[in-house]
């Protein structure tokens, strides 16, 4: 993979003014698990599928941004390609909107798929990485729809995560559990700090 010029950096800041008031009524609202003010913003250089260095851009609970960091420098010394890194609100908040534009996220206010209870998203507490390289899967249902090109997981294509990768090993590294593992469904693009 070719190299770009060194993007920019890696770094944990409190919610900037402009970013706070692009959440509200959006990705986070009154009744949300978490305060604005226990996350941050963070900032990280990564690797695109191009080969390019840049940087990208989440919202995570403040009690992991720096362990966040950490995975994400690994995960970009080790050469991982990452399509693009988004706050969420960039798609209104609509996660399929999201994974369809392949971008990696995290903090957003909303319950689980099934919608039975709130998802880790909602407490800062999880990341979802490569969505199209890293689909959903339950049964026929592939989320997003261009996932479907890399179920066959053997065939390692750049931006897939897989078991031995660095990408699980950097979040193991900080305690965090990957959605490929899950026995009932599998979701690969998905990391969380309590499993769900």
């Amino acid at each position: 993979m070719g190299r770009g010029v060194l993007a920019g950096e890696f770094r944990v800041q409190q919610l900037p003014d402009d970013v706070r008031a692009r959440m509200i009524g959006v990705s986070w609202r009154e009744d949300c698990p978490v305060a604005l003010d226990a996350l941050s913003l963070v900032t990280v250089l990564h690797w695109g599928l191009d080969g390019i260095a840049r940087d990208g851009q989440l919202v995570i609970a403040a009690a992991v941004a720096e362990d966040v960091v950490s995975v994400f420098r690994t995960v970009y010394q080790a050469g991982f390609a990452i399509a693009k890194v988004r706050p969420i609100d960039v798609y209104g908040a609509d996660d399929l909107r999201s994974m369809e534009d392949d971008s990696t996220s995290g903090f957003n206010c909303r319950n689980t798929l099934r919608g039975t209870r709130w998802s880790e998203h909602a407490f800062g507490t999880a990341i979802d990485i490569n969505p199209i390289e890293n689909p959903y899967v339950e049964g026929t249902a592939v989320l997003p729809a261009a996932g479907a090109a890399f179920l066959d997981r053997d065939v390692i294509r750049p931006g897939m995560i897989v078991h031995s990768g660095p990408v699980v090993e950097a979040f193991r590294a900080i305690g965090w559990s990957w959605g490929g593992h899950w026995a009932s469904l599998k979701d690969y693009q998905h990391f969380s700090q309590n499993g769900l």
